[in-house]
């Protein structure tokens, strides 16, 4: 099969979605699970030289049904069941107040931001940032009369600053792991790339929010309704698992809404409607991954990597190759860290051939994956973030300064750079 025809999903979707809303002026017009059942049929249809209907459709199913995409859909559930149980013990509001009483309404953005860079750095994981942090940018939008769609681009610009240079996320563990390098000398070449795209879109944010409207605080409330909130934050905070984390802070919101008298049936019913609010997210999640392990099977991915690697020049050529073959994989896997692996030993070789540093590519690879995975609108992290709250997955990308700003620093960096 031809490399063109195994990628085509991937543009029969972009025309659809982007298309579409593009040209209505929408994007709720085109539903995205939509776009993505046209997508994954004609994946299936294509591969007819690639065996029988049903083998082609097991192959989906099993892309589908992997254990990395099962433990997402466990994360969505879970994450689910908190956020509405929380919001329907007075959790997050309580928490809202609590921010906005001693925090200017100036400050809200850049320090949402500055938290969401904070609690990913710690914790090594943007979904666990995102899970941590969604429900309370959404209230403090709602409380504030802010823009939801900025705030939930602001913690997602700040999950993936972590995601991109913490020690302990999968993302660095797996440049580093396939470049053979140590993490602080990846960390060392990945701050100069990372550190002013950080402070130039803290300036942003802070421009931007001065034009959100004044919030006058509500009166005091019980602040022990925090207290589940602060368990998630803290624990994840702490680097522990993401599903414990959100177990933990289900069972802490359980108890604290009995010790307050919220009924039993109501808390029931908040954790039931938050899951089923999950039911869409799942259904995008299962045909994004099917799709792509098709786009896989029939050699998409492989001959992608064969036409961009095949007229290397200089340093800075392979350096811009680095850049674009993790961020052209990453577009077509939505997995930033199988993006890395997919191209890590191909990567490597084109380091050493051109004398660049290895901790230089792994920081390439690192960043070109993050920046991809914050922008695609079927991303697991902007899925889960537009998912809780309630808006498109392409509701974002207006705000979403971050990723743009670390683009602009790492093509500087390979202009700049000889090493």
């Amino acid at each position: 099969m031809k490399g063109t025809v195994a990628l085509s999903p991937i543009f029969v979707f972009a025309a659809l979605y982007l298309g579409v809303s593009l040209a209505v002026g929408d994007f709720y017009a085109m539903p995205l699970s939509l776009a993505f059942v046209a997508a994954s049929v004609w994946a299936v249809v294509i591969g007819r030289r690639k065996g029988t209907l049903a083998s082609r459709i097991e192959q989906f199913s099993r892309a589908a049904g992997s254990t990395n995409i099962l433990g997402m859909v466990w994360i969505f559930i879970l994450a689910g069941a908190f956020a509405s149980l929380a919001s329907g013990i007075g959790s997050i509001e309580a928490t809202v107040n609590l921010a906005l009483r001693y925090l200017p309404c100036e400050f809200m953005v850049p320090g949402l931001f500055v938290a969401a860079c904070f609690i990913s750095l710690s914790i090594g994981t943007s979904v666990g940032t995102v899970v941590a942090l969604t429900p309370l940018a959404v209230e403090i939008a709602t409380e504030s009369g802010g823009n939801v769609s900025l705030l939930v681009a602001t913690l997602l610009g700040g999950a993936f600053f972590g995601d991109n240079l913490s020690f302990i996320s999968d993302t660095t563990i797996a440049a580093t792991r396939s470049q053979g390098v140590p993490m602080n000398a990846k960390f060392k070449a990945n701050l100069a790339i990372v550190l002013p795209a950080a402070i130039a879109t803290l300036a942003v944010y802070i421009l931007v929010a001065a034009r959100i409207a004044d919030y006058t605080p509500a009166a005091s409330g019980n602040y022990w309704l925090v207290i589940p909130y602060m368990v998630v934050i803290v624990m994840a905070v702490l680097g522990i698992n993401v599903n414990i984390v959100l177990v933990s802070g289900i069972v802490s919101a359980l108890v604290i809404g009995a010790i307050f008298g919220t009924a039993p049936g109501a808390m029931a019913k908040a954790m039931g409607e938050g899951i089923d609010g999950m039911g869409g997210l799942i259904v995008v999640t299962l045909l994004a991954a099917g799709m792509l392990g098709l786009i896989k099977a029939y050699g998409g991915i492989d001959w992608l990597l064969s036409v961009m690697t095949r007229r290397v020049r200089g340093s800075r050529g392979a350096k811009a190759t680095m850049l674009m073959l993790v961020a052209a994989v990453n577009a077509c896997t939505a997995n930033n860290t199988v993006a890395i692996i997919t191209v890590g030993s191909i990567s490597r070789g084109i380091a050493d051939r051109f004398g660049i540093s290895r901790a230089r590519a792994a920081s390439i690879l690192d960043t070109g994956s993050c920046i991809v995975q914050c922008l695609i609108p079927y991303g697991a992290q902007t899925l889960l973030a537009t998912g809780m709250a309630g808006i498109s997955p392409a509701a974002p990308w207006p705000y979403l300064f971050y990723p743009w700003a670390l683009l602009l620093c790492v093509f500087a960096a390979i202009l700049i750079r000889r090493d």
